[in-house]
This record gives structure tokens, C-alpha cells and sequence, in this order.
């Protein structure tokens, strides 16, 4: 996959989205900026990050997905390999339900996909050197440009989906502690169900991950 740096962007995804929609973008690669000005979160919402964060994203023919991932779980998938990265470099990073990388209750960063065509784009923020209120900071140095390598590396890989749910599914009764917004309010994930497509049952209702 080609890694792409620039100085400065208003958005890393929404230059993919666009550049696909146009047709400048035909292969897989991926784009990280040393300064994102009007970054995207979760919801549409404005995700605020300083200069020095990561601010990357990447898309990914559907084709060259691994062969057993569910649609529903693309953001889960690939927060869980970016945690796997972050941990083999001495991290207590963790992924909350659904897209969220979190240090001990504080959030440190975040992952949304969005399908456009024949391509899954999908986004990274993670808080490296300074976080907004609320929020933390990565708990080991690490340099931005190894980072990057290190994790579309990882990505390349096409590990089977079976194999990251298999640890995802210890690693969700962390985020029993948590609420999430669905449809509107905040819901409690105390007695949530995880499914193997990544989906949960709440308040006998399935929900899926549709960033």
C-alpha cells in the first residue's frame, strides 16, 4: 500500500472520500497529515486534534479485505489491530465498543470506516502529544512515521477475522462499564451480547457499528 505524508490537510478521509468519488484514486493507499485542521469523528462530529497527533487514514478495495470480515465490524477490526500494534510497543491501550481506543476510562483516539464504491475507507485519530479536555495522552513515545509503517504493515497482513474476535471478545467486557449512543440517548453496555459479526444485543435490540 502507498503511505502518503503531507504538511497539512483540512481532512485526511474526506480527501480520500472525494478522491475516489472523482476517480484520482484507483489502488489502495493510505494518507497521514502532520497537521489536520478540520478532522471527522464519530457522528459526523468535529474531532479536535493538535499538530503532532496521528491524523491518518486509508482505504482498502473490498477485495483485498480478509475474507471472513463482516461489514459491521470494519471498525472494530481495525481499531483492534492498531491496539495490537500500540501493545507490542508497550501500550495498555484498549478498544471500547465499537470504535474507540481508550487508556484505563480516558479516550485516547478513534476509528470510523465508511464504505464508498469498491473501497473501505477508513480513519485514525490518535492522541500522541496532547489530548483535549477529557481526554488522554498514548501512554509510550512512539514515532509518528514508524507508527504508520508499522500498523499498515499490520493491516496488510489480512488477519482472519475469527482470530482478532476471539481476543476482542475478552477484551469487550471492558466496555460493559460504558454507555454508547444509539439512536439518540446514551444506553448502559452493562448487559450487552456481542455477536460474531461484531454487533451487540441491546435492550433486545441488535445494534450495529455503522462508522
Amino acid at each position: 500500500m502507498q503511505i502518503v505524508c503531507v504538511e497539512s490537510i483540512d481532512s485526511t478521509h474526506s480527501f480520500l472520500c472525494q478522491s475516489i468519488r472523482l476517480q484520482k484514486i484507483v489502488q489502495n493507499m493510505a494518507i497521514y497529515a502532520l497537521k489536520q485542521t478540520e478532522g471527522i469523528g464519530s457522528r459526523d462530529n468535529v474531532w479536535h486534534s493538535a499538530e503532532g497527533n496521528l491524523h491518518l487514514s486509508f482505504c482498502i478495495q473490498m477485495q483485498d479485505l480478509p475474507s471472513d470480515l463482516p461489514l459491521a465490524s470494519v471498525s472494530i477490526y481495525f481499531a483492534y489491530l492498531l491496539k495490537e500494534v500500540l501493545e507490542k510497543n508497550g501500550s495498555k491501550a484498549w478498544v471500547k465498543w465499537p470504535n474507540d481506543i481508550y487508556l484505563d476510562k480516558l479516550k485516547i483516539g478513534g476509528v470510523m470506516s465508511t464504505k464508498l464504491g469498491d473501497f473501505i475507507v477508513c480513519s485514525v485519530g490518535l492522541n500522541l502529544k496532547t489530548a483535549p479536555k477529557n481526554s488522554a495522552i498514548l501512554d509510550i513515545k512512539i514515532d509518528l512515521v514508524s507508527l504508520v509503517e508499522e500498523y499498515i504493515k499490520e493491516i496488510e497482513k489480512k488477519v482472519l477475522w475469527k482470530f482478532i474476535f476471539r481476543k476482542y471478545m475478552l477484551e469487550f467486557e471492558k466496555s460493559k462499564a460504558y454507555k454508547v449512543h444509539c439512536n439518540g440517548e446514551y444506553i448502559s453496555l452493562e448487559h450487552a451480547f456481542l455477536y460474531e459479526d461484531g454487533s451487540i444485543l441491546l435492550n433486545d435490540k441488535r445494534v450495529y457499528s455503522l462508522r
